[in-house]
């Protein structure tokens, strides 16, 4: 679940307050290939996540619901089964380790013997840990610990009752008896949700995590206790790029090179007839919402992630009185929302990247891809007008498709392909841009340099190699998403867009790891004939209800600001 997305909605109003004038701002196992695409509790619909053609996915460890009546039980909220199928269907296990049962909480709220040796019977957290870890060895080899401690007492979302030094010793000791029960064993961090901190004006809880595990002597001999970062973030793909920059500069302004992995992330809609959200914060149609996946996907990747996944697949009972707004990508009738097919369709666009760049953050979105015999860039409007971009040719032809597969071949004048994109409907503005762009479109090339062949990532091993798909094959939404392996390598621009404020420390230049329709169901597009001169007008797929929330209402959203606080912290 995502106890991030009420505080970016909280947050990112009050960024709309905050933003000044835009300035210079500041490995591999699925045999899909398809490795660094997830999606969280992909057990609750398998069938939909083999259509997804996603490589992995995330469960739950919730210590009081798994052992609530001491050491002897065990109850998960999924059985071995459903681990086993998803292994089966070629998806990634992750596990995430949180929460304190009532027989192993002390009198201050934190697992009894934290601070024990994590080989010390006492330590009632270690011992949890390594019975998990040793349950499912080789089937589970990924865990992340805990969930957003940075949420603070009083919120609805706090999970974490400790200092940030409890933290530190939760993690060590983790860390640890992990690795003795698996030594193949991935630990992460916990996720940080950046908007807690900036709420409270305080320094990172990353920063201040980190800065605690460097005093430990014996931590260098223990890679810091971590092997991947982990963040969640939502809503905004020009904020997803740069704040995972800014936690991949606090990992290495440390001397850290862990990679970091983007687990959360999705701009839930307002205005599905199956869940409508009356108190909004953030105004995110299902047009917009399908536009959003291809966005943050691409971002992500820009930035450095080393894997995706987007929270969550399937809208379960239970979520509809715990959440403010539904994040499934299925309803709970089973019936998929637009982002199911627009996330569907980047998976099998974007996969096999070796490279990203964010080449254009202003009045355009412009994010290229590198593959390995083959460029895929995503395009889009940030402005809710029509906008014109040239693309450099490295063919004599290149694959135009829009985010619902629709294809074309068009030929570049001058070896420039021109692109006329439509506008963003802008239902919500962050400065002088729309928070979420317009229709998204991907121009498909060869690439002008073959690139090396790929070898694997720091954090995992490729199973298989597949064939890459040809820019001349159609792109079938019904067939399997063709894919290769790949080794993680982004580099970066610096671009313009909207920063924060001038007092958050969002990096001037990212240096990532080591790389790297409608509210029932929109028509697709018919596609546009190829231009004989080179320019490709897109067809204007905005339609009327997702334009029902025009621009002119951010400024009503601003009342909302001095009451924003805990009104908007109703979460799960």
């Amino acid at each position: 679940m995502s106890f991030s997305s009420l505080l970016h909605r909280c947050l990112a109003v009050a960024f709309i307050i905050a933003t000044i004038a835009p300035e210079p701002a500041i490995a591999q196992d699925s045999d899909q290939g398809n490795w660094r695409f997830g999606v969280i509790e992909s057990y609750d619909s398998p069938s939909h996540a083999d259509r997804l053609g996603v490589g992995w996915t995330r469960v739950t460890f919730h210590w009081a619901e798994v052992q609530p009546d001491g050491v002897q039980s065990w109850t998960p909220g999924f059985t071995d089964e459903q681990i086993e199928a998803e292994i089966a269907a070629g998806r990634m296990v992750v596990g995430l380790l949180i929460g304190t049962p009532d027989w192993a909480r002390a009198e201050d709220r934190l697992p009894q013997g934290l601070w024990a040796a994590h080989d010390d019977p006492a330590n009632s957290w270690a011992n949890y840990v390594r019975q998990a870890v040793s349950k499912y060895k080789g089937r589970i080899d990924h865990w992340i610990i805990w969930n957003e401690p940075d949420i603070r007492q009083g919120e609805l979302a706090h999970t974490w009752d400790g200092s940030v030094a409890d933290f530190a010793q939760l993690q060590r000791s983790a860390y640890l008896a992990a690795k003795e029960a698996n030594p193949q064993a991935v630990i992460h961090l916990p996720a940080f949700t950046y908007w807690a901190d900036y709420v409270a004006g305080s320094e990172q809880y990353m920063a201040l995590l980190l800065d605690q595990i460097l005093e430990d002597s014996q931590a260098m001999a223990n890679n810091y206790y971590f092997d991947v970062a982990t963040a969640h973030l939502y809503f905004q793909p020009g904020q997803i790029y740069d704040l995972l920059g800014l936690f991949t500069n606090i990992m290495r302004e440390r001397g850290l090179q862990q990679p970091i992995w983007l687990v959360e992330t999705n701009a839930p809609p307002l205005n599905d007839p199956d869940w409508l959200v009356p108190n909004w914060t953030l105004s995110v149609t299902q047009q917009e919402q399908a536009a959003f996946m291809p966005q943050a996907l691409a971002s992500a990747l820009a930035a450095g992630a080393e894997r995706i996944a987007v929270y969550k697949l399937v809208d379960t009972q239970d979520d509809r009185a715990a959440n403010p707004e539904p994040f499934g990508l299925v309803r709970r009738g089973t019936s998929e929302r637009p982002a199911f097919a627009t996330y569907r369709l980047a998976v099998g666009y974007l996969s096999g990247a070796l490279r990203a760049e964010r080449e254009r953050w202003d009045e355009i979105g412009q994010i290229r891809v590198d593959q390995e015999d083959q460029t895929t860039t995503v395009l889009f409007s940030r402005l809710p007008e029509w906008q014109s971009v040239d693309v450099t040719a490295t063919d004599e032809k290149a694959q135009l498709v829009d985010m619902w597969g629709t294809k074309q071949i068009i030929t570049p004048t001058t070896g420039i392909y021109t692109i006329n994109l439509p506008p963003a409907s802008c239902s919500q503005s962050i400065a002088e841009y729309c928070m979420i762009g317009g229709p998204n479109y991907y121009l498909v090339q060869s690439a002008e340099v073959l690139l090396p062949a790929a070898t694997p990532s720091s954090t995992e091993t490729p199973s298989s190699t597949e064939t890459p798909f040809s820019t001349e094959t159609p792109f079938s939404m019904d067939s399997p998403h063709p894919t290769v392996t790949v080794m993680p390598s982004v580099t970066t621009s610096k671009t313009i867009f909207p920063t924060l404020t001038a007092t958050v420390a969002i990096p001037a230049t990212v240096t990532p790891f080591a790389v790297t329709l409608t509210m029932a169901e929109s028509p697709r597009p018919a596609a546009s004939p190829s231009s004989p001169t080179g320019q490709v007008t897109i067809p204007d797929v905005n339609d009327s209800p997702d334009n029902v929330l025009p621009l002119a209402l951010v400024g009503g959203g601003l009342v909302l600001i001095a009451g924003l606080g805990l009104i908007l912290l109703r979460r799960k």
